[in-house]
């Protein structure tokens, strides 16, 4: 089972990017991306559930919008009006059951590798 994140890059304040988790070797309920800036705790960013229903951090709320394709095995996170403070390490992580938003109950799961977003002002 691997979870591949893609996407990230170098845009201006104001841009936008767009991410994409795939799994591979199995299919999972929920999904969710979290981040981790220099010197920073791992954040959680927004989660898309197995009903459907999304959750966002209130940080990204309005900018941020997460998605499923489920017969590609696909999250993606479409990220519009992009701040420097949003620069991070952005992962994607999976499980088959609902972790919540705190990074430490995802850890049973699978995270893919991290993805490099930076946003310059």
């Amino acid at each position: 089972v691997q979870l591949q994140a893609s996407g990230g890059g170098l845009v201006q304040a104001g841009g936008s990017l767009r991410l994409s988790c795939t799994s591979s070797g199995r299919t999972f309920n929920n999904y969710a991306w979290f981040r981790q800036a220099p010197g920073k705790e791992r954040e959680f960013v927004a989660a898309i559930r197995a009903t459907g229903s999304i959750v966002y951090a209130s940080s990204v709320t309005g900018r941020f919008t997460i998605s499923g394709d489920s017969a590609e095995n696909t999250v993606n996170l479409q990220m519009n009006s992009l701040k420097p403070e949003d620069t991070a390490v952005y992962y994607c992580a999976a499980n088959m059951i609902w972790r919540g938003t705190r990074e430490s109950s995802w850890s049973s799961g699978y995270w893919g590798q991290g993805t490099q977003v930076t946003v310059s002002s």
